[in-house]
């Protein structure tokens, strides 16, 4: 058997075939050295080019099979009460068990593995073989899938298929009387999923049979977002299988429409950020707030944007996916609380009008500011991942949807929007009672209503352009309007608190006309 390294990969096999062909009983370690050998003849002839032809790969596929339900067979070996045998391996795990004529039990335990388990009525199967003896031998590959693609399960409809539990198989190995018929119960496997679930898709219990996957024999008896209990009439090799619809061809006019509004928008959001920082504002106007909103912002379009430009590139890294998606989540997230906090701000400026200025740093401080604003994003992320470890790292990089997760997202969200907008009409009714009771020069009174605008205007921009990506629902019209609100967010700070400030135009002009004069000197 050492041979088999120096040999072709499909005169492996066969050669290993031949040698434990006739072999009855082996000790376990044995087994455990020749399965290696096997299944690195299986990765040897999966970096082969010879892979891409469908029927190769389905015929080494049923020689690992034979070689592996072969060999775990010889660890049958005769009792009179019952035994059983165990083992892991990187590439597949097994056991079997043994009942014979003086079995104490009335129910066999069952079987597991990692991400299956199987429960059978081995005594009554027992009770059917002459010798009054039965064995069963489960194993679960974790790469087989690779051999034995879930894309040979044939169907009429052009589905997208994802194998979504490891390949299993189930054999009576020395058993005279292997049918299942006289059997009461059927063979419950319960088969953990290896992916991500999608509540749309339509799960197979399916079984091997040569050169494809097959449904007959085989239903869903149970399933969750989690794991599916799969009831059979026989035993073979089993897998599960999701059928999904093919999503909609990418419109090259919506991924560049896409790419520009986003590119757009980091434009503008950097120059928001410019504009708070560098220009001379009023004593009683903080923009701490308006600043940490444009920093998470820009930070998250950006990060966005460069995922799915190299998503090719980082979807296979699962653990950086699932980083991504949690940045993003965070990023996200204190945008959101960073958006309440502004419409705090403006409420307490309303409230107090001309006192704002030493109201707000007594009780509301930058450094009181930014705990609120990136610690409360952060706690909700930790208890989130905490709560459910695998919800971060879908297909795109983003909160997975199963398991009502991504309500760790729009929970948040719909809180911070609800709130916005008691804010906001308590804003209008205590502006309307203020400017009742005003007793100011006309310059106040224009500052009033230009918060009113503004008040109105963030509101708009930050908040309900949000509400607007639930409602989408496949509708390319809603969809690009949507694109272009949420990406142009930072295009609408820049011109609400920067061109439509006079203060800021002024020294943007100032500006303009010192760099146009060092040009002509």
């Amino acid at each position: 058997m050492e041979e088999c390294n120096s040999q072709t990969c499909g005169g492996c096999f066969q050669n290993l075939l031949e040698q434990i062909e006739n072999i009855t009983l082996l000790p376990l370690n044995t087994v455990k050295n020749i399965l290696n050998m096997v299944f690195n003849a299986s990765e040897k002839i999966l970096e082969s080019s010879s892979t891409e032809n469908p029927i190769e790969l389905a015929s080494y596929g049923n020689r690992v099979l034979k070689a592996s339900e072969k060999l775990i067979s010889t660890l049958v070996k005769p009792t009179d009460t019952s035994d059983s045998v165990s083992f892991t391996l990187a590439a597949v795990e097994g056991q079997v068990f043994m009942v014979g004529p003086q079995v104490t039990f009335y129910k066999i335990p069952r079987l597991d593995t990692t991400n299956s388990s199987v429960d059978i009525d081995l005594i009554g199967i027992a009770k059917n073989n002459s010798g009054r003896s039965a064995a069963v031998a489960f194993m679960s590959y974790n790469s087989m899938e690779n051999l034995l693609k879930p894309d040979f399960l044939h169907t009429s409809n052009n589905t997208i298929k994802t194998m979504m539990s490891t390949v299993i198989s189930a054999t009576l190995p020395k058993t005279t009387n292997t049918k299942l018929s006289t059997l009461c119960k059927p063979v419950n496997f319960t088969l953990k999923h290896i992916r991500e679930f999608d509540p749309s898709g339509s799960l197979s219990c399916v079984y091997w049979n040569i050169d494809e996957w097959i449904v007959d024999g085989c239903s869903v008896l149970e399933t969750s977002s989690s794991y599916t209990v799969c009831s059979c009439d026989h035993l073979s090799t089993f897998a599960l299988i999701m059928q999904t619809s093919r999503p909609p061809e990418s419109d090259p006019l919506l991924d560049v429409l896409n790419l520009v509004c986003v590119i757009v928008g980091l434009v503008f959001f950097s120059l928001a950020l410019l504009t708070f920082a560098l220009c001379l504002w009023s004593p009683g106007v903080s923009n701490v707030a308006r600043i940490n909103i444009c920093i998470s912002l820009l930070l998250a379009h950006l990060l966005f944007l460069l995922t799915q430009r190299f998503l090719s590139f980082i979807r296979p890294q699962q653990v950086l996916c699932a980083v991504i998606s949690g940045l993003l989540h965070f990023l996200f997230l204190s945008g959101f609380v960073w958006i309440l906090i502004e419409a705090v701000l403006l409420f307490i400026c309303v409230k107090n009008l001309s006192q704002i200025s030493s109201k707000k740093r007594e009780v509301l401080s930058s450094g009181f500011l930014c705990v609120i604003g990136y610690v409360v994003a952060l706690v909700v992320v930790c208890v989130s991942v905490g709560l459910v470890p695998d919800g971060h790292g879908s297909e795109r990089c983003w909160i997975k949807m199963d398991k009502g997760f991504i309500w760790s997202f729009l929970g948040p969200v719909c809180v911070i929007l609800a709130s916005n907008t008691v804010l906001f009409i308590k804003i209008v009714i205590t502006l309307n009672t203020a400017l009742k009771n005003l007793n100011a020069e006309v310059s106040q009174m224009k500052q009033t209503k230009i918060m009113v605008f503004k008040t109105l205007a963030q509101f708009v921009v930050l908040g309900c352009s949000w509400i607007l990506g639930f409602f989408t629902n496949g509708s390319k019209v809603l969809e690009i309007l949507f694109l272009i609100l949420n990406s142009q967010q930072g295009t609408f700070i820049f011109l609400i608190y920067g061109v439509l400030n006079n203060e800021v135009r002024e020294q943007y002009m100032k500006f303009f006309r010192c760099l146009c004069c060092a040009k002509q000197h």
